[in-house]
């Protein structure tokens, strides 16, 4: 206890001496604790052919990616990126590209999901209207950022497509990707959607970063989405007469992943079915404006917010 209580001692005469001769002087600056995101490091990192049988489907991964299993997924969208706990329900897991660390400033990660919602018929796919659906996800903005800012979140704005919804019906695969402006500021984040359809249902990797690694991301969609194949019996090209079908087609999934509030203007209730956990409406929404003030504040380390500032359980109309 001595040999603690010296050094306080000393510094307080040493301060009191100094104040008599530079009153006039600014208090030295308190340092900002950093958080601890040391355990990134004990994250096992997944390689090889990945076996999601939730999906019916294998991840094929080469040299560029890992992937972080269900749990490892969870901690880093609800510790690391903020998220409340229900956030990492239903997560499969992510996938990483090898050159980061999950928390790094510069990182980005897919979240991988599956619905189970039945075969997804692509015949209305040309119905898509990507002018119309942009204006109805503004009409719902209002609504969705007063809820924001009573939960402390700076607002989110539509600021436009950075990828505009399309289908390519040969690998069954729907696209789309967001530009979100974050508090009226300059921080823009990117909602980047693969969608991949099977016989039993939509498996999606959605690529969540900021809009300055957009051309990061758009390169690497093709070969995240290359990287899903399908159990045989399983794909798209499997379905047959009898097989569950799914309540809506490609244009009201599309609609039902930018956000309940288009989804129910467009007249599709039944695109609730898709919307199978809560906590995927914030993790977009969180992890923008949380990586947006980590990397204007603590210079590249996220931040992991604590309970008092969780979203209302409704969320933004924004899912991921």
């Amino acid at each position: 206890m001595r040999q603690f209580l010296a050094p306080v001692v000393a510094v307080v005469f040493v301060g009191a001496a100094a104040s008599a001769f530079a009153s006039d002087q600014p208090p030295a600056p308190i340092a900002a604790s950093q958080p601890d995101i040391s355990w990134q490091d004990r994250l096992q990192h997944h390689t090889g052919q990945i076996a999601l049988p939730d999906a019916h489907a294998k991840l094929n991964l080469g040299p560029d990616y890992y992937f972080l299993d269900a749990a490892a997924a969870k901690r880093v969208l609800t510790e690391g990126w903020g998220n409340p706990p229900e956030a990492g329900e239903g997560v499969l897991g992510m996938i990483v590209p090898t050159r980061f660390k999950p928390l790094e400033a510069a990182s980005w990660g897919a979240v991988v999901t599956y619905q189970d919602v039945g075969y997804v018929s692509d015949k209305d796919a040309r119905k898509i209207d990507q002018q119309k659906l942009l204006d109805q996800l503004r009409e719902s903005e209002d609504e969705s950022n007063a809820r924001r800012k009573d939960a402390g979140y700076p607002t989110i704005h539509l600021a436009g497509w950075a990828e505009q919804p399309s289908y390519d019906p040969t690998r069954h695969l729907v696209i789309w990707a967001q530009d979100l402006a974050i508090g009226g500021g300059e921080a823009h984040s990117l909602n980047y959607d693969i969608r991949l359809l099977n016989r039993q249902g939509v498996l999606s990797l959605n690529v969540i970063s900021s809009m300055g690694d957009l051309q990061d991301v758009r390169a690497a969609a093709g070969s995240i989405a290359q990287a899903a194949v399908f159990d045989p019996g399983s794909t798209y090209a499997d379905h047959a007469k009898g097989d569950k079908a799914a309540e809506f087609g490609v244009a009201g999934l599309v609609a039902a992943g930018l956000g309940l509030a288009a989804a129910k203007k467009f007249g599709l209730l039944a695109i609730l079915l898709i919307v199978l956990k809560k906590g995927f409406v914030v993790i977009a929404a969180a992890f923008a404006s949380v990586t947006a003030w980590v990397r204007k504040v603590m210079g590249g380390k996220k931040k992991t917010v604590s309970a008092g500032s969780t979203p209302p359980s409704g969320g933004p109309d924004l899912i991921s």
